[in-house]
């Protein structure tokens, strides 16, 4: 079977650390271009846009956009309409609207298009997924804390608006618990962090409920330095489940049930790879929607101005 020929677009941190590697091990795609104003890399055609690949490599069938989500959604039509498939790196968009927008016109294009969530690939998730759904929830507990000046060091679009604040790797966290908890859950109150300085917040804690009214809360906050915490605590009628490590750890009870590597983003692909070979696209906006939710419900609070 021939190889998928695609572009990086957006050649930032992530881009290099991760997109890369996993496309040099799977052989569906072949990396033969990258668009970015400001980074290149060897070996692999370089343009400094979109539009000058789009116009200058026919060629290329498929494109994985990993530029801010402030202008994400001009270069995903563009794509579109010059009929590549399209992979979205989180978040999919800057609003709700737009990614919307992007699903019809995929559509209507007839190519794939993957608004993707790297941690729902950890390791232990798809079966933290399927014990849950047999189990009623009591509450749930997520702890997602980092310090954001060594995974975002002079990221200025991550503080404008669209940019997300804390809520950048905080979705990473609301993009497990929409996979796995099996009903669905609604924002009641929240609170938001936000810097002097800053658009967005720099910490928030949020409170949820189901239908059966389980307790779900999470906190988010970029202000963590030292060991980094990504953990999701869950209380069942069955007894606890654990998912720490980023979902890299499943514990139920006190047994450690799965204890994975890094597989997120070559888990990524393989999916990309699967939806271009049976003409579908894969665009949930769950964890978006909660994040909208907590900007038009959640009090905003001013805290001390951040600097780098």
């Amino acid at each position: 079977m021939n190889s998928t020929s695609i572009a990086i677009v957006g050649f930032g941190k992530i881009a290099r650390d991760q997109h890369v590697p996993a496309l040099h091990d799977n052989a569906a795609f072949t990396l033969d271009a990258v668009a970015s104003r400001n980074a290149s890399l060897e070996g692999v055609a370089h343009f400094r846009d979109i539009q000058t690949l789009l116009d200058e490599r026919p060629d290329i069938q498929a494109i994985s956009l990993c530029a801010p989500p402030q202008v994400r959604y001009s270069q995903a039509r563009a794509a579109i309409a010059a009929g590549k498939h399209v992979m979205l790196e989180k978040p999919p968009g800057a609003t709700l609207s737009e990614v919307e927008d992007l699903r019809a016109q995929a559509e209507h294009a007839g190519v794939t298009l993957f608004a993707t969530w790297h941690s729902r690939y950890a390791a232990g998730v798809a079966q933290a997924r399927e014990w849950l759904n047999e189990r009623r929830v009591r509450s749930v507990n997520v702890q997602w804390k980092e310090d954001v000046r060594r995974w975002h060091p002079g990221q200025e679009w991550i503080w404008e608006a669209g940019g997300l604040g804390v809520f950048d790797p905080g979705i990473n966290a609301l993009s497990i618990i929409t996979a796995i908890l099996p009903e669905p859950f609604f924002l009641t109150q929240g609170e938001l962090a936000v810097p002097a300085n800053r658009q967005g917040p720099i910490a928030a804690t949020l409170a949820f409920r189901d239908a059966h009214d389980a307790d779900i809360r999470a906190e988010f906050d970029w202000r963590q330095t030292g060991p980094q915490t990504w953990d999701i605590h869950i209380e069942t009628d069955a007894g606890p489940l654990s998912l720490t490590q980023g979902g890299s750890r499943l514990t139920i009870g006190d047994e450690v049930m799965m204890e994975g590597g890094d597989a997120e983003y070559p888990g990524l692909y393989a999916r990309f790879a699967e939806l271009i070979a049976n003409g579908e696209s894969d665009v949930d906006v769950a964890p978006l929607r909660h994040v909208a939710d907590a900007f038009l419900l959640g009090q905003r609070v001013s805290v001390d101005a951040f600097h780098e």
